[in-house]
């Protein structure tokens, strides 16, 4: 579950990188982007470690990749750079509101880009196909098909810079997967500001062009984090700050992203998962070990708040609040799983 970390130079990537991974920017990787992990606060996960007391606890965690910062002015190096982020599946594209910046303008611009990296990737297919598919060869209806698949996409991104209006065919959605188009990725719009609030009409017009919008002192906090916790507390409370922006921020992406998450639980491990919502059950199992998913019987299913609630499984299946479901189920935000396996 990677996360890309985007913008243009200068807005503060580099800083939420280190605030969610507590690694500190490589300057090694600096045009080649570093990846970090960071653990997502769950204040369910905690309570399900305390009640099982486990040997080993496994918090979820998100892969971050810090990317090379985009030029304003030199936009012709932008799609190379833009490159390293068509494998993740979501963006945080991170704002730096100082500087004169124009919060709108950017986030404008770098969906442009965004189209534009997309489009070089889509009109140089099409410039292949329409030499390969006069050609009399095996595939030559399919290579036919995705030639005119791919023309309307090609003068959607040339003259509008998105996708909007276009209802896409199923081949259509195919190749946007294939070629891992960034202009169709979902996207959380960071803006990072020096203190701890914003313009509200930047966030509002925002917010009305579609954009999820989370507004954050990232260095502020940055700097929060490395003081002693009884300072932490009292600089915080002097600020005004009522929470960390960090778990906001977790939580922010988890949601842009689409993921879930639930957990298996024994007193050997407690562990949380992260899992595509709408995802079924034998593709949790799945994630855990390709052998559960080989082998799948049935999923033991148990809400969290309910367990957490009673205290115990033996109360949770004394009070009949526990189910048994197939391979298809839909799993939950939550859900606690106990799957059962031939293999």
């Amino acid at each position: 579950m990677k996360t890309g970390l985007v913008g243009f130079q200068g807005g503060g990537k580099s800083t939420v990188f280190e605030l969610l991974t507590a690694n500190a920017p490589d300057p090694a990787k600096a045009h080649t982007g570093q990846v970090g992990q960071a653990i997502v606060a769950d204040s369910r996960f905690d309570g399900l470690v305390e009640m099982y007391r486990p040997g080993k606890e496994v918090p979820a965690r998100i892969e971050l990749l810090d990317t090379p910062g985009l030029d304003r002015r030199q936009q012709d190096v932008n799609p190379q750079r833009l490159g390293v982020i068509r494998e993740a599946q979501a963006l945080v594209q991170v704002v730096g509101a100082f500087g004169g910046v124009d919060a709108v303008e950017e986030v404008a611009r770098f969906s442009e880009e965004l189209a534009l990296a997309d489009l070089q990737i889509v009109t140089s297919r099409v410039s292949r196909l329409e030499i390969d598919a006069t050609k009399p060869r095996p595939d030559r209806e399919e290579l036919q098909a995705e030639l005119e698949a791919l023309r309307p996409m090609a003068q959607a991104l040339d003259t509008q810079l998105n996708f909007d209006g276009i209802e896409f065919t199923d081949l259509q959605q195919q190749l946007c997967r294939s070629f891992s188009l960034l202009t169709i990725k979902k996207r959380l719009v960071l803006i990072n500001t020096a203190e701890s609030d914003a313009e509200e009409d930047i966030v509002a017009a925002l917010e009305a062009d579609g954009h999820r919008v989370l507004v954050a002192a990232v260095g502020l906090e940055l700097e929060l984090e490395a003081l002693e916790e009884a300072d932490r507390i009292e600089m915080a409370r002097e600020l005004g700050l009522s929470g960390s922006c960090r778990n906001e921020l977790m939580q922010a992406i988890l949601q842009t992203a689409d993921l879930i998450t639930f957990y298996t639980c024994a007193e050997k491990e407690v562990h949380a998962w992260l899992l595509r919502r709408g995802s079924r059950a034998v593709e949790a199992a799945d994630s855990i070990h390709s052998d559960l998913a080989r082998g799948f019987i049935r999923a033991e299913v148990t809400p969290c708040d309910t367990l957490l609630e009673l205290g115990s499984e033996k109360e949770v299946k004394a009070a009949g609040l526990w189910h048994v479901e197939g391979k298809d189920y839909v799993v939950q935000d939550g859900d606690e799983l106990f799957i059962r396996s031939g293999v």
